[in-house]
């Protein structure tokens, strides 16, 4: 293309995008703001630093999905009216998070709630379950034979850990236990 062609060309930078969005400001979650904001709050004294690895492992998918068992693991938590108010409409509640990796059946449609710090809660569309936690269409694809079946039993993590928690305590409680269902693929879900 010349430049005489870019110059004949008339280029809306605002073509497609949806009514009512300001442009003005960032159209995405400042997840790195929000967090270091809600640590220096919380009282620690240093602000957050994000995990950063040269090395990730990773395990290609040996066999086609229409073959493989694919587990579920989700940052969404099981709803305890014990609890509280828990959701997309009730502001951030710290005793209201789960603290331990869960577990629950997969032949069902469990009641989990989100209730996050950093998610843009104004943009996402959480009102569908299947937006974060998408167990209805993996059901939908193992009776389809497009996957070869469905682990039993789905997993949570929990969102107010640390780098250390997460690594040390959580991934290898959800590692040990994808093994034992000899899950071949899985699918993180967060918020």
């Amino acid at each position: 293309m010349t430049e005489a062609n870019v110059q004949e060309r008339q280029v809306n930078p605002n073509e497609g995008v949806p009514a009512g969005i300001d442009l003005s400001r960032p159209t995405f979650p400042s997840y790195i703001d929000r967090t270091r904001a809600y640590y220096l709050a919380a009282g620690y004294d240093n602000p957050y630093r994000w995990a950063h690895f040269q090395h990730v492992p990773f395990a290609p998918v040996t066999k086609p999905l229409a073959e493989s068992r694919i587990g579920l693991v989700t940052t969404a938590i099981n709803f305890d009216p014990a609890k509280g108010e828990q959701g997309v409409d009730t502001p951030y509640d710290l005793d209201a998070k789960t603290h331990a990796v869960f577990s629950g059946p997969t032949d069902s449609i469990p009641d989990l709630r989100i209730s996050h710090l950093g998610y843009d809660r104004n943009s996402a569309e959480v009102e569908d379950i299947n937006a974060y936690f998408p167990l209805l269409r993996l059901q939908e694809a193992a009776a389809a034979g497009r996957i070869g079946a469905l682990a039993e039993q789905f997993h949570g993590v929990p969102t107010v850990r640390g780098q250390r928690k997460t690594i040390e305590r959580d991934a290898p409680v959800i590692l040990e236990r994808m093994r034992e269902a000899e899950v071949d693929a899985a699918i993180l879900v967060g918020i």
